[in-house]
């Protein structure tokens, strides 16, 4: 539901075969040398899926797919964070009971999939693992989980799962749930922040050593982590408000608290998060979404919303951002504030792609533009995955002293 619902909030995808990126060879001896994470990868998605293998590399004008470990190594791209994903459902002790059951499943493949390509892959948690593995030549995969439902209301959860290697939880999804208010929940705040537990919830993640994500929460959420937490937090995957006004973006203040806090804003490449639909487009689309809260949707209910948003995507194909729209955001949070606050989590899989980058295998070009306006290796390096390891530590460090 989460493709569907994604699909139906953006600018129609290009049908072009992704094509190699083209660096200068400055660009490429920095984006060699440094190390690449990106932190909010939804390729566990397919993964789930029979028949889909991560070692193999897929074709993305046949089958959408956006990451691989061939398509990693192609893009040079050194880690990312793989996300245990549960769209929100229902939160009774049942259904709770069952989101877990499932997130352990999502744990399990992700295991799977490493232990099954041990050349190419290992499983990271620390800053020092990612570097080791990109001096071993492999991909370094971390695991985050979008969306705290899994955790139920058992504080306890979160111990299971950092032993299985989950180092951020982002609190919520698109809607609103026993920890938090999501910034997209159509019925509107329910806690006016984090709840009772979502203050358990926080608490514990410091304690333990995994960063607190606040992307997806809402305004009001945010503030409220700010002031409880004693470790940076980070936003895994959002973008700027002030480039691209909705309400899943940070605003100016929100990102400058963020800074003083000593967290990182990793940049969504989802095309509705980076530029902003025109109003036509976004009136079709408010349709659609509609008839998805509406209904309990068959498989052919599906087909035809998918269908009737590609016919409007393509009439309004021009609302498609660029990579240099994209790196605009990186930009503004560095205006902003400095350098050290601000990465990469692009969310492909789950609806990342803009001109210019439609899958792993293209990463090159966001080193190329940053190059192109002047950022120093040493800078480019700290976007790429400097400031996000630094966060990872400071945080393991935070625990410690507690």
């Amino acid at each position: 539901m989460k493709k569907l619902l994604l699909l139906l909030s953006l600018p129609v995808l290009s049908l072009a075969q992704t094509a190699p990126v083209k660096m200068s060879p400055k660009a490429a001896k920095i984006h060699e040398k440094a190390l690449t994470i990106d932190t909010h990868a939804d390729v566990p998605i397919n993964m789930m899926k029979p028949g889909f293998d991560i070692a193999v590399e897929h074709d993305y004008e046949k089958d959408r797919s956006q990451i691989d470990f061939p398509r990693m190594i192609k893009g040079g791209m050194d880690g990312m964070f793989f996300a245990v994903y549960l769209g929100q459902g229902k939160r009774s002790d049942e259904a709770n009971a069952e989101a877990k059951k499932k997130a352990l499943a999502i744990f399990d493949k992700i295991h799977e999939s490493v232990k099954l390509n041990p050349a190419v892959a290992g499983i990271a948690t620390t800053s020092k693992d990612a570097y080791r593995l990109q001096k071993e030549g492999k991909r370094a995969v971390f695991i985050g989980m979008e969306n705290g439902w899994p955790i139920g209301k058992d504080i306890s959860n979160l111990k299971q799962y950092y032993d299985l290697g989950l180092r951020y939880v982002t609190l919520s999804h698109s809607s609103n749930n026993d920890i938090c208010d999501s910034s997209t929940d159509g019925d509107g705040p329910e806690h006016n922040g984090l709840s009772a537990l979502g203050e358990d919830v926080v608490k514990e993640m410091n304690r333990l050593g995994m960063m607190v994500d606040i992307s997806h929460v809402s305004d009001s959420t945010f503030y409220d982590v700010i002031k409880l937490t004693k470790a940076p937090v980070i936003a895994s995957h959002s973008s700027c408000r002030a480039l691209c006004d909705v309400p899943r973006n940070m605003t100016d203040d929100m990102i400058k608290t963020l800074a003083k806090n000593g967290g990182v804003i990793q940049i969504n490449f989802v095309p509705g998060f980076v530029k902003k639909p025109s109003q036509p487009h976004e009136m079709s689309l408010k349709a659609l979404r509609l008839k998805i809260r509406q209904t309990d949707l068959s498989d052919a209910d599906k087909k035809a919303l998918r269908d009737e948003m590609k016919a409007i995507n393509e009439k309004y194909k021009s609302d498609m951002p660029t990579l240099k729209e994209a790196v605009d955001h990186i930009e503004h949070v560095i205006k902003l504030t400095s350098v050290d606050h601000v990465g990469i989590g692009m969310d492909l899989d789950g609806g990342g792609e803009v001109i210019g980058l439609q899958d792993v295998s293209q990463i090159g070009g966001i080193t190329e533009e940053l190059v192109q306006r002047g950022y120093s290796a040493n800078e480019i390096q700290k976007i790429w995955g400097g400031n996000i390891m630094r966060v990872l530590d400071q945080v393991e460090k935070a625990a410690g002293a507690m």
